[in-house]
């Protein structure tokens, strides 16, 4: 069994189908938009799905975030390395009503941790829409930069990808 991942308020537990309806109403909004999202109820249910098929295979993957008060998903904040990305990655989604709280940052610090101890993982990317403000933001806050030479996973899909140092984790 996987274990979970402790912070000051928040849990980081392995998703699991009681987080479907939750993961895939986000997936259906326009605030997913950068990750996949803002897709019919269909394309959102396969989206959950992936997540899941994502720790039956690899071992690790986005971890459901919740806090120590409550069971119920706010988000999704983890290890994801999909089939032909070039990097592995930390990514990010909070769901509506969970942002600007500090839990994305408190859940990222968590996972890099775990990916650097557990995984064993010295090359750490967030890859992140250009859009995406909050994301951006967020990546430098954990001390992460912009790497304008790095490879993107799907070259038709323009993304930016900033880089976790060690010594910022």
């Amino acid at each position: 069994m996987t274990r979970a991942l402790h912070t000051d308020r928040l849990i980081l537990r392995r998703p699991n189908g009681s987080d479907a309806a939750a993961t895939t109403a986000f997936y259906q909004t326009e605030r997913a938009q950068y990750v996949g999202g803002n897709v019919p109820e269909f394309r959102a249910f396969s989206n959950f799905c992936a997540l899941l098929g994502h720790w039956e295979v690899r071992g690790y993957g986005l971890w459901a975030v919740t806090t120590k008060t409550s069971d119920d998903i706010i988000g999704l904040v983890g290890p994801h390395h999909p089939q032909g990305w070039p990097e592995s990655e930390i990514g990010w989604l909070m769901f509506d009503g969970s942002e600007g709280r500090g839990y994305a940052a408190e859940a990222a610090k968590a996972a890099i941790t775990d990916a650097r101890t557990r995984l064993g993982w010295t090359d750490i990317v967030h890859y992140i829409a250009p859009q995406n403000a909050r994301s951006i933001t967020l990546a430098e806050r954990l001390g992460a930069r912009h790497d304008p030479n790095a490879t993107v996973p799907k070259p038709e899909d323009p993304c930016l990808v900033y880089r976790q140092p060690v010594e910022a984790s």
